[in-house]
């Protein structure tokens, strides 16, 4: 079956889109790489899995209710055992962010006495899997079927060509390779040494086609609960939680709201109603409504907290209107509608709390917001089906939640549907996570943790979310300013892993990435960095990252987004390139260790084999692979692999880390220790602003977008004057000969700092528009990234600028165009000349 077949409708003329929302009996499922999907299937369904990157196997097993292998009766052929299967679960049940789900279907297995080592597997997409192949079948019994993703992990450092297997024992990191080690210019084919990658499996379920369509399946629970409950559609129902206790509120089929309140049970006893207040949340929290990380909990009218969210996959929810209202819908010509108001003054009825008219309340799920004329307005919810709000409860409350009734207007799309609860008991432990779709269609991935969070989790509690992981905003006991002084003066380490990483491997690789991006790639050689830009056809950027030679056929591109990965991939697609785009994000993980006495701490750490550069030869965008020395300083102790690279994100000398994140830690601690006597100390993401702003590096959604061309982000220096073509190739060309608009550095007077959007006048007109602000420490300025009219971007002080605050002309800020960047213009430190220490 083509997943594609099942959306499609023989009218040609244009439909609305709404990704993620499957036709009845069509469900989406994901298999991330090293794990494991577990789904019932039943006679007469049809499954297909996809390998959306290419060069992934799957390894699929089904048993019935006996626990007995029946994988042939599912329609496939078994032709292998299921070792790798189990190796898979075992790792993914040990895994920091995955495990908990992992280990809960490892004890299922067992209750049914499913062995997989002992298996009947069919191996499926082997061989040269393309991007998008996909393999098929209708399954001829019921069973429980486990779909693996399966491989071998990759090793920083340690990436063969794709085809060559891993050598037995890799050679002592001191010493040359061995003559009968694979030649770095081995003829690629594809094969195992690549980083493993998610799957996408479609099940077209058979009872669709017969019967009235079923809800879609509510996700797997979280931990075993100690109550379910189905609200109905138009229905609430009033529910008693302990403290420590969890609720899952669940949107069963998606675009459902749900209002939720809560009481005080202790205060309810005496008499004294005090639940959820939306205005003290706000006020309190400084946000429209909380979200887990720092500022998750909601409060009643005496600052009293009463729950606080954990998880949340939606993401979008309102905490300004009421729960509906009979007046609502009186007005709108819809009298005696049921509405969520009267639901829940007849649920909380059993506890004696005094109606209401219109409750103040959470309003999950409903999509809210304010329009430019301040009207508040709300469409259709962004929830998917089976997208929840995790919360917990912080007294011995009772709750009320209703699935609301609402059906005159885009509230819950038009077609009011179930509400479903979980509860959950206080000791179990859910980690605090949002929601991250790479695609509109993706299932939701939650927020992961890096390989180094184990070593930054004990200097700051301070994290937020950052490219779908937790990363830390500051740390305890310094705060940004001094983490800046720490990277101006001595030494800083900074856990950046969430920067997407990919491999791009084969034969097309280089023509692949000429054409992708805006350097020349025929110029790099092995073991060189080079800092570029992907542009739209249009010239737009859609991202800017930093493209390494590990050898002809074998690159890696490091990005901030996703967008730019899947852009090469679709673009190899297009062309028929054979070249593989393998995401390896998640088996590389990355730690800059910057600053002046950066090459100092590293000397300790870094050892490397005689064809590589050592760490005192390493040149400005030049890598090495190298090992990290653990279980002690000097030359002692046993190594990790690593690519060490010549790159940082500062201003100041500077250095990166790959590593896989099971090496994080030991890469973390020796660098710490070898760094204490050089004043190393962490770096969060408010100073890396705050340096990155000074020395001029673009931010993506700061300095460019994708209606913001190369030159016009302050890297016009990117796009290389090369022969062949290359996407927007031809509309930068026109955008160099006629330049719009430049990005500049401003001087501002007084310290109020300049905010990302403000606009700069010149007298009435807009003619810039500030992209990034600080004070700077160092040049003891205001200072300013602007993106400017070409007539208004000359340094000098001859035309009068400002800033323009509050609605832009009621109060302004005087500044100047400046020298750009402001900080080491002639980059003479981050090339390694360092001049005298900075005053204070």
């Amino acid at each position: 079956m083509n997943a594609a077949a099942a959306l499609t409708v023989t009218d040609a003329s244009p439909r609305l889109r709404e990704p993620g929302l499957w036709p009845a009996g069509v469900e989406r499922r994901r298999v991330p790489a090293l794990g494991m999907l577990a789904l019932p299937v039943f006679c007469g369904d049809e499954v297909e899995i996809v390998d959306p990157q290419g060069l992934q196997v799957a390894h699929v097993a089904g048993f019935n209710h006996l626990g007995e292998s029946v994988t042939t009766a599912l329609g496939i052929a078994a032709n292998t055992g299921g070792e790798r299967m189990a190796k898979c679960l075992a790792a993914a049940a040990a895994d920091a962010n995955g495990g908990a789900s992992a280990q809960r279907l490892a004890g299922k297995l067992r209750e049914h006495n499913i062995d997989l080592s002992r298996a009947q597997v069919a191996e499926l997409l082997a061989g040269e899997s393309r991007p998008g192949n996909a393999a098929s079948f209708v399954c001829e019994v019921d069973a429980l079927c486990l779909v693996c993703a399966p491989g071998e992990e990759l090793l920083a450092g340690a990436s063969p060509s794709p085809g060559e297997a891993p050598s037995p024992a890799s050679p002592s990191p001191t010493e040359s390779p061995s003559p009968a080690s694979p030649s770095p210019a081995a003829s690629p084919s594809p094969a195992s040494s690549l980083p493993p990658t998610e799957l996408i499996v479609f099940i077209r379920r058979a009872a669709a086609t017969t019967v009235a369509a079923e809800p879609p399946p509510l996700p797997e629970p979280l931990a075993d609960p100690r109550a379910d409950m189905r609200i109905a559609q138009s229905t609430a129902a009033a529910y008693e939680v302990a403290a420590g206790e969890y609720i899952q509120v669940i949107d069963v089929e998606g675009r459902q709201c749900s209002d939720f309140q809560c009481f005080d049970r202790a205060q309810l006893e005496r008499g004294v109603e005090r639940c959820l207040d939306a205005t003290t949340t706000r006020a309190l929290i400084g946000a429209a409504y909380p979200k887990p990380g720092l500022y998750a909990k909601f409060y009643d009218v005496d600052f009293e907290p009463l729950v606080e969210v954990v998880q949340d996959t939606c993401g979008r929810h309102d905490s300004f209107g009421l729960a509906c209202t009979a007046k609502y819908y009186d007005d709108a010509g819809y009298p005696g509608h049921v509405n969520c108001s009267d639901n829940f003054n007849r649920a909380l009825q059993p506890y004696q709390v005094a109606p209401r008219k219109g409750w103040m309340a959470m309003n999950l799920f409903f999509n809210t917001f304010f329009d430019d004329a301040y009207q508040f307005t709300f469409d259709d919810p962004w929830s998917r089906p089976g997208d929840y709000v995790l919360l917990r409860a912080l007294k011995d409350m009772v709750c009320v939640s209703s699935a609301c009734p609402c059906d005159i207007d885009p509230a819950n799309g038009w077609n009011p549907t179930d509400i479903h609860l979980r509860l959950y008991a206080r000791d179990k432990l859910f980690k605090r996570a949002l929601a991250f779709r790479k695609t509109p269609d993706e299932e939701p991935q939650m927020t992961l943790e890096t390989g180094f969070h184990p070593r930054t989790s004990k200097l700051t509690r301070n994290f937020t979310e950052y490219a779908n992981h937790w990363l830390a905003q500051s740390y305890t006991n310094l705060g940004a300013v001094a983490e800046y002084w720490a990277c101006r003066e001595a030494v800083a380490v900074a856990d950046l892993s969430p920067l997407r990483k990919a491999e791009v491997v084969g034969p097309d690789a280089e023509r692949l990435l000429q054409l992708c991006v805006t350097r020349d790639m025929r110029r790099l050689s092995d073991g060189q960095v080079v800092y570029t830009a992907m542009c739209h056809e249009s010239g737009g950027m859609i991202d800017d990252g930093t493209v390494f030679r590990l050898r002809p056929d074998n690159w890696r591109w490091v990005g901030g987004g996703d967008e730019s990965i899947l852009w090469l991939r679709r673009q190899a697609e297009e062309r028929g390139l054979r070249v593989w785009v393998k995401d390896s994000t998640a088996q590389l993980h990355n730690l800059q260790v910057q600053g002046p006495r950066s090459l100092e701490v590293l000397r300790e750490v870094i050892r490397t084999r005689p064809d590589q550069a050592a760490v005192d030869e390493l040149q400005w965008f030049r890598f090495s692979i190298a090992r990290v020395v653990v279980g002690g300083r000097g030359r002692d102790g046993d190594g990790v692999p690593v690519v060490l690279s010549r790159t940082g994100y500062t201003g100041e000398r500077g250095y990166e880390i790959f590593c896989h994140p099971k090496h994080a830690p030991q890469v973390w601690d020796a660098v710490w220790d070898a760094g204490q006597s050089a004043g190393i100390k962490p770096l969060g993401l408010e100073a890396l602003d705050m340096l990155r702003i000074e020395a001029g590096l673009a931010f993506a959604g700061n300095e460019f977008d994708d209606q913001t061309d190369p030159f016009e982000a302050g890297i016009g220096f990117t796009v290389a004057d090369k022969a062949d073509d290359f996407i927007g190739k031809r509309a930068l060309q026109k955008r160099k000969a006629n330049p719009q608009r430049r990005l500049v550095g401003l001087e501002l007077a007084g310290d109020e700092p300049a905010a990302t959007g403000d606009g700069v006048f010149a007298g009435a007109q807009q003619v810039g528009v500030i992209t990034s602000g600080m004070r700077s420490p160092a040049l003891r300025k205001n200072i300013a990234l602007c993106r400017i009219a070409v007539e208004y971007a000359a340094p000098g002080r001859d035309r009068q600028l400002e800033v323009g605050k509050l609605d832009g002309h009621q109060k302004r800020l005087p500044c100047a165009v400046t020298a750009f960047p402001h900080y080491d213009p002639k980059k003479t430190r981050v090339r390694g000349a360092t001049p005298p220490q900075l005053k204070q």
